[in-house]
């Protein structure tokens, strides 16, 4: 059962991407040829008009097939007949709908749970929270300039820039703004340099509008997250063998199933929404990175045209996009091995 919620999750998640590029095609007069679920073997077609629907052998990834995406077509509804900005809309509406069905899904999960916000519960004796002058009861405002508010925000930024010395802290006390500079203090125990606050789990409700504004931070949170994490991986911080694919991503879908099963199907439910949420902006913002094949680079290349007054020549440009999908192929072979090896 959990090995199906992961795959269906996981399916939903790229089908609306997919619906994102659909839509805007359909919305600039552009033909579909085929909306594609999975890869490899096609398991079950059916056509409607002009499009043939397809469901794939192994349900990880999707396409929107275009005429005239990726071959010369003389068709009017050709997409490479369509202006620059039809264009840019057509490649950016499968990102852009990954960050509306994120955003979607945080309004439903914060309504549900509510957020656990930025007030502190106690200070570790030694540390240098402690030393600055922070006590239990203060809200902290914002990090070195960078405004929280939530604590997922505190923990993913002193994990990110735990080299750092110290941080400047903006908190607020009985109703007032204090500022303070903290010195971080090394743990043993978790081999990082520590700010030395704690915060119980205290998840509050919002009003509806409380829950649509934290819904918007809940995706700047994310954004935040898988940006500073591709950071890393090219800092060499992190290495490829620490990212998950596919495989990795049910393994940990089915994680969080078993964990939360004992406490009952809310329990489930608000905690796989909550993978769900990260997976979709996680999506989003990995198909605008500007690389030959994702839409990104698609867009790159849009622009590119803009600057240069005219279009690349399209053997060029499908030369491009089929070389850096060669790569992805090749990173998502060596992702999906290290998952497997994970696995035993």
């Amino acid at each position: 059962m959990k090995i199906i919620l992961a795959i269906l999750i996981f399916s939903f998640i790229i089908i609306f991407h997919e619906l994102g590029h659909f839509l805007f095609a359909k919305k600039c007069d552009v033909k579909v040829n085929e909306f594609t679920l999975g890869l490899g073997p096609t398991v079950l077609s059916w056509g409607k008009g002009e499009t043939k629907y397809c469901l794939k052998l192994l349900p990880f990834g999707g396409s929107c097939v275009m005429e005239g995406e990726d071959e010369d077509s003389d068709s009017d509804r050709a997409f490479n007949k369509k202006s620059k900005w039809e264009r840019f809309q057509i490649v950016f509406g499968g990102p852009l709908f990954n960050f509306i069905l994120a955003f979607l899904m945080s309004i439903v999960y914060i309504a549900s749970v509510g957020v656990n916000d930025t007030t502190i519960t106690d200070v570790t004796e030694g540390y240098g929270a402690e030393a600055a002058g922070l006590q239990a009861g203060d809200e902290i405002i914002s990090i070195n300039g960078y405004r929280v508010h939530f604590y997922n925000e505190i923990s993913i930024y002193t994990f990110l820039h735990s080299k750092e010395d110290s941080y400047d802290i903006v908190y607020k006390r009985d109703g007032e703004k204090h500022k303070t500079t903290v010195e971080l203090t090394y743990s043993e125990d978790s081999g990082r340099k520590m700010l030395g606050i704690l915060k119980t789990p205290e998840y509050k409700k919002l009003s509806p509008f409380g829950v649509l504004e934290y819904s918007g931070y809940e995706i700047k949170y994310q954004i935040y997250s898988t940006l500073s994490s591709i950071r890393l991986l090219f800092t060499r911080e992190i290495s490829v063998n620490e990212m998950s694919g596919p495989v990795g991503v049910v393994n940990v879908i089915s994680d969080v199933y078993d964990q939360a099963a004992p406490s009952g199907v809310f329990y489930i439910f608000v905690n796989l929404l909550n993978i769900a949420i990260l997976l979709s902006a996680n999506l989003g913002v990995m198909n605008l990175l500007p690389f030959p094949a994702l839409d990104g680079g698609r867009i790159v290349l849009i622009i590119f045209e803009a600057i240069r007054g005219k279009k690349m020549k399209p053997e060029i440009e499908n030369g491009i996009n089929l070389v850096g999908f060669g790569l992805l192929m090749l990173l998502m072979v060596v992702v999906m091995y290290n998952d497997i090896v994970k696995l035993f």
